[in-house]
């Protein structure tokens, strides 16, 4: 338990460090729980986000040991797996996995991440995405890790260069969409609408009722 946790927060850590347990009992120890759980811990803190830090740490660790579970085949994947990485985790990876959940219906599951993650989503973006009825007030900038990448189908980036692993098996493509740091909601809206095009047609490649077999390897990109 990190030393800079006051009382309070450490309860509050220990309380979702004994929910994962639960969760997870049968698939990982005790142990790696705890490990997870103070990794995020230091990977959030690292990316700077200072509130409700023992809230996000539990939903982090959760997601990445779900993401651990799939990869090693101790939880099934009964869904398309999509991760998008961007830099910051604070607008287009964080715009496109909310289109794909609205547009696939909950057909596809999806993550995103960022390679230097920002202290909090784009408040340009948060407004433009509830135009079309996408709740992103609970998400937050996540840090890039290796659990994240070997849980995913495809992997999509956007303007991260090659901080990305490769991982044989996986899909791998890359979007040029343009940043929303420090854009206006109008011009927010036109890179969403971008986002929205290129997801319609993510998703009519993976979904198999959308899309003809072979379709993802030869418009996706590289599979390794």
């Amino acid at each position: 338990m990190p030393e800079i946790l006051d009382p309070v927060t450490q309860n509050h850590v220990r309380q979702a460090a004994r929910q994962l347990k639960a969760e997870f009992a049968g698939i990982f120890s005790e142990e790696t729980i705890e490990r997870y759980i103070t990794e995020s811990l230091d990977l959030l803190g690292n990316s700077r986000i200072n509130a409700f830090v023992p809230v996000l740490a539990h939903r982090f660790a959760r997601q990445r040991l779900k993401a651990r579970g799939q990869a090693g085949n101790l939880i099934a994947k009964d869904q398309p797996e999509v991760l998008f990485v961007c830099v910051h985790n604070a607008g287009r990876s964080q715009m496109a996995a909310g289109l794909v959940k609205l547009r696939s219906a909950g057909r596809i599951h999806v993550r995103s991440a960022g390679s230097a993650p920002g202290d909090q989503i784009n408040p340009a973006v948060i407004e433009a995405m509830s135009e079309l009825g996408v709740d992103m007030s609970q998400e937050f900038p996540k840090p890039l890790t290796d659990e994240f990448v070997q849980a995913a189908d495809v992997v999509i980036t956007m303007g991260c260069g090659d901080a990305c692993p490769i991982y044989p098996g996986k899909k791998y493509a890359d979007w040029h969409v343009d940043d929303p740091a420090g854009q206006t909601v109008e011009t927010v809206r036109v890179i969403r609408d971008e986002l929205d095009r290129r997801v319609r047609e993510l998703i009519a490649e993976l979904l198999p009722d959308d899309a003809a077999p072979g379709q993802l390897t030869s418009r996706l990109g590289c599979s390794l």
